[in-house]
């Protein structure tokens, strides 16, 4: 069966994350958009080929011809929206930060349960094979037991009119929209949750423009945390360090886009394959199997409670006002 997709928001990241991928998987389909400016959702509807323009996200989680929803709204709109689509009988893709803090994550969360549909988190980059490859060799041992690890994510962010990530009531802030991914990446190949040593974020215009985190997981593994979106350039690096070896990873959030995955274990070097799909493309097709039951979920659900606690531990121990 065909699954319906109903977009909220005319987004950019839409096209990429959904709109670009379903037209190579016979799995999905586009079927409809809401914006706030039914003008806007018009001009995207048109550029995208999405059939049908819907008023309102109310109207669209509604719609009887749609059967996913993909929530791309600011930070600010995911507990809503998410709660409302569920608990109009939709699953839900919901773009990360998942919430704007763990206890709206838990809503979000319950209301899945409760209504029995799927709630996934985008975390597309964990779909890819360098990622899922890293996390199996982390886990099982492969380097012997894990002593530290670094994850960095660095993008310039332009100070642009209306840029949702310069705006702390919308939910923005570097750690929320780069570091959440490092956050991720450490407790995915740590396997663990970690407690916050210490943390220190630079301020800006009501945001964290650039936050620094050391985290200790169970067993005394250290791991530093860096992310920033007044850098000079991208990066975006993720290193895991055992008794027996190492694993390096540059650009483990879009590896489709360049990426060197390299291990040394007991002495020799080995260069990973980083071949595969799109992490746009992995994350629909895994979206696919969630919902037919072909696959455990592995975003979402209380991995992303636990993604948004340690934000926000990580928030508190920086000082951030209101954490």
């Amino acid at each position: 069966m065909t699954i319906r997709i109903g977009l909220l928001g005319a987004s950019r990241i839409a096209r990429t994350a959904v709109i670009e991928p379903a037209i190579e998987n016979p799995d999905f389909v586009v079927g409809a958009v809401a914006a706030r400016d039914a003008g806007r959702a018009r001009a995207y509807a048109a550029e995208h080929g999405i059939p049908i323009v819907v008023d309102d996200y109310e109207a669209l989680i509604r719609r009887d011809d749609l059967d996913l929803i993909y929530n791309a709204l600011p930070p600010a709109g995911h507990k809503r929206w998410t709660i409302a689509a569920l608990e109009a009988g939709k699953d839900v893709l919901c773009e990360k930060p998942f919430a704007r803090n763990a206890a709206e994550a838990k809503d979000m969360v319950a209301s899945a349960d409760a209504s029995g549909r799927k709630l996934i988190e985008a975390f597309h980059y964990r779909l890819h094979n360098v990622m899922r490859a890293a996390v199996a060799l982390a886990l099982e041992g492969a380097l012997g037991p894990l002593k530290s690890a670094q994850a960095l994510f660095n993008g310039p962010i332009p100070r642009t009119p209306g840029e949702l990530r310069w705006s702390a009531e919308q939910g923005g802030g570097a750690l929320m929209d780069l570091g959440c991914y490092p956050v991720h990446a450490l407790r995915s190949v740590l396997g663990d949750e970690p407690e916050i040593a210490e943390a220190s974020c630079q301020f800006e215009d009501g945001v964290d423009a650039a936050t620094k985190a050391t985290l200790v997981f169970p067993g005394g593994v250290t791991a530093s945390l860096e992310t920033s979106m007044v850098a000079q350039g991208f990066a975006a690096n993720l290193t895991v360090s055992g008794e027996r070896g190492s694993l390096e990873i540059r650009n483990f959030v879009a590896p489709q886009i360049g990426c060197q995955f390299v291990t040394t274990i007991d002495g020799e070097r080995r260069d990973h394959g980083v071949e595969g799909p799109t992490t746009y493309a992995a994350q629909l097709s895994y979206v696919a199997d969630v919902l037919a039951g072909r696959s455990p979920q592995i975003t979402g659900g209380a991995d992303a409670i636990a993604n948004m606690a340690t934000i926000d531990a990580i928030y508190r121990a920086a000082g951030r006002p209101g954490s």
